[in-house]
C-alpha cells in the first residue's frame, strides 16, 4: 500500500461554524410542506399537469424529433465536429444494422490510447485531455508542461476557502460542484474572456481544483453532520488526476499503483463521448450564445446530475446490491435470470422493469468501454477477493438482453453499457457512491473543453431550436374579480 505523508492539515471552520449552516429545509421551508397542497393551492401545484401534456398524435403531424431522435432511434444531426466519433450501427438502404461498438478521440481508437499507457505503465488521461482539446496527441515536452499548467492551478486560496463551505454546503456533491465552479468566475479577472489561451487556462484551473472541491465538499457535509473541525488536506504537486482524486478521498489510507491506475482507465473513458450526448450538448448550447465558460461547465454538470445521464451509474449499483443479496448461488444462471425476470416484470429492485446497465442510445452490439473495463479490472477484482461479484455482473451481461427479449418482447440490440461496471469498480477502489458522478464530471471536463472551444470557434451561430405551438387560441380574458 503506498502510504502518502499527509502534512499539516489547516482548520477552516470550527464546530460551532460549521453547525451554522443549518439545513436546507430549516432556512427555506418548503411550502407544501408546512402549508399543505390546499384546495385554493391545487391549480397551482397541479394545473400544469392538465395541459402540459401534449396528444402523441401531434408529433406524429408535425414530425416532431422527440428528444432530438429519429424514430429509428438514431440521433438527429445538429452538428458536425472533429472531436470524437462514437460508433454503434451502420445506416443501410434498409435502416439501421447494428454494429460492433467503437469510440474515436480525434481519429484514435480509445483502446489503443488506454492499451499504450497501461504497456508503458504511465497514466494515460493527462495526454488523452491534452489530445481532446488541441487536437494533437503531446511530446513528452508539451505533456510535461500540461501536467505543471494544472498542477499550479491546483491550491484553493484561504479567501476562496473562506467563503466557499458556507455557501456550498449540500447533501448533492454535484450541486456543491456547480455552486463552487460559479464562485471561481469572481476570482477571475477575465471571467468573461473567450480567447482560445482563457479557454484552456479554465479548464486547466478545474482539472486541478475539482478534485479538491469535491473533497471539501463531502469533508464539509460530514463535519457538519458530526460537529467536527473542517480540515482540508494540502494540495500535491507531479500527481496525476487519478492519484489526486484517491489522495484527496483516501487521506491517510493512501493508495497502490495499480489502483491509481485502473482509476485512470475509467478517467480515460468517461473523457468524451461525442457531442450529442446530453452534458456535452448543454455545453455547447450555452457556449453557442458567447457565455462564460465557468456558467457552460456549471450547466454541463447540472446536466450530468440528471439520473437519466450521470447519475444512472447509481442505479446500477444498486440494483446489484439486490440481486447479490436476493440470488444465493451467483454461478446459477437460472437463479441468476430468474432473479432478472422479476426485474424485468416489475416485481422487484425499483418496480420499474428496466435492468439498468443494459442498452444505449448509440452502442447495439457492444460498448468497448465496458469491454476495456472489464479487461483492466480483473488483475485488481482477484487482488481484492472481488472476483465472483465480477462474474456475477458478467452474468447479468450475458443474460440480461435475452431476459429483456422473453419478458418485455425487446427487439433492439441490448448490450452492456459502462454504468454496468462503473459502481463496482468505484467500489473496487474504496470510492464512496456519492462520488461516482463527480469523478464522472472531472473526466468529462477534457471532452466539455473541446467542444466548447469548437462551438466558440467553428461552428459561430447561436443554436435556436423550433417548437409548435398546439395551444388554443380562445381564450377570452375574465377580470379577476369575475374569476370562480
Amino acid at each position: 500500500m503506498k502510504k502518502i505523508p499527509q502534512g499539516t492539515f489547516g482548520p477552516i471552520l470550527t464546530p460551532s461554524e460549521t453547525s451554522a449552516f443549518g439545513s436546507f429545509e430549516d432556512s427555506y421551508p418548503m411550502p407544501s410542506v408546512k402549508m399543505g397542497v390546499t384546495p385554493v393551492a391545487e391549480q397551482l401545484y397541479h394545473g400544469a399537469q392538465a395541459v402540459d401534456v401534449v396528444d402523441p398524435e401531434l408529433y406524429r403531424r408535425y414530425d416532431v424529433k422527440r428528444g432530438l431522435r429519429n424514430a429509428d432511434g438514431s440521433g438527429v444531426l445538429v452538428g458536425l465536429t472533429t472531436i470524437s466519433n462514437v460508433h454503434g450501427y451502420k445506416k443501410t438502404a434498409e435502416g439501421v444494422e447494428p454494429d460492433e461498438g467503437a469510440l474515436i478521440y480525434r481519429g484514435y481508437s480509445v483502446g489503443d490510447l488506454i492499451d499504450a499507457s497501461q504497456r508503458e505503465d504511465r497514466f494515460g488521461y493527462e495526454e488523452v485531455a491534452y489530445l481532446l482539446i488541441s487536437g494533437a496527441l503531446p511530446t513528452q515536452e508539451q505533456l510535461d508542461d500540461f501536467r505543471a499548467r494544472i498542477d499550479s492551478r491546483r491550491q484553493l486560496s484561504e479567501r476562496y476557502l473562506r467563503i466557499f463551505p458556507r455557501t456550498t454546503q449540500s447533501h448533492s456533491i454535484m450541486n456543491v460542484m456547480q455552486r463552487a465552479t460559479l464562485l471561481l468566475y469572481a476570482f477571475d479577472p477575465m471571467a468573461d474572456g473567450t480567447s482560445p489561451v482563457h479557454e484552456v487556462d479554465v479548464a486547466c484551473s478545474l482539472f486541478g481544483r475539482w478534485p479538491r472541491i469535491a473533497a471539501v465538499a463531502a469533508a464539509a457535509d460530514a463535519a457538519a453532520r458530526n460537529d467536527e473541525r473542517l480540515v482540508v488536506p494540502p494540495a500535491r504537486e507531479g500527481y496525476s488526476m487519478a492519484e489526486t482524486i484517491l489522495d484527496v478521498l483516501r487521506a491517510d489510507e493512501g493508495f497502490t499503483h495499480d489502483e491509481a491506475m485502473l482509476l485512470d482507465v475509467m478517467f480515460v473513458l468517461h473523457a468524451e463521448h461525442g457531442g450529442g450526448n446530453n452534458s456535452t450538448f448543454a455545453t455547447r448550447v450555452l457556449s453557442s450564445s458567447g457565455t462564460d465558460a465557468y456558467s457552460a461547465y456549471a450547466a454541463a454538470i447540472g446536466s450530468l446530475k440528471g439520473p437519466k445521464h450521470g447519475g444512472a451509474n447509481s442505479k446500477v449499483s444498486a440494483m446489484i446490491d439486490e440481486v447479490a443479496t436476493s440470488v444465493s448461488d451467483w454461478s446459477s444462471d437460472d437463479e441468476l435470470a430468474g432473479y432478472l425476470e422479476k426485474i424485468a416484470r416489475k416485481e422487484a429492485f425499483d418496480k420499474t422493469g428496466l435492468i439498468y446497465g443494459l442498452g444505449h442510445a448509440v452502442y447495439t452490439l457492444s460498448d468497448p468501454r465496458a469491454q476495456l473495463v472489464k479487461k483492466y479490472a480483473r488483475k485488481l477484482a482477484d487482488e481484492k477477493g472481488q472476483a465472483e461479484r465480477l462474474a456475477l455482473i458478467e452474468g447479468i451481461e450475458r443474460l440480461g438482453p435475452q431476459v429483456m427479449r422473453d419478458v418485455k418482447g425487446t427487439t433492439k440490440p441490448l448490450c452492456a453499457n459502462i454504468d454496468l461496471y462503473t459502481g463496482f469498480i468505484y467500489a473496487l477502489l474504496g470510492i464512496t457512491p456519492e462520488l461516482y458522478t463527480p469523478i464522472f464530471a472531472m473526466a468529462r471536463l477534457a471532452g466539455w473543453c473541446a467542444h466548447r472551444m469548437e462551438e466558440l470557434y467553428g461552428a459561430g451561430r447561436i443554436i435556436r431550436p423550433a417548437y409548435n405551438s398546439v395551444m388554443g387560441n380562445d381564450g377570452v380574458y375574465v377580470s379577476l374579480a369575475e374569476r370562480r
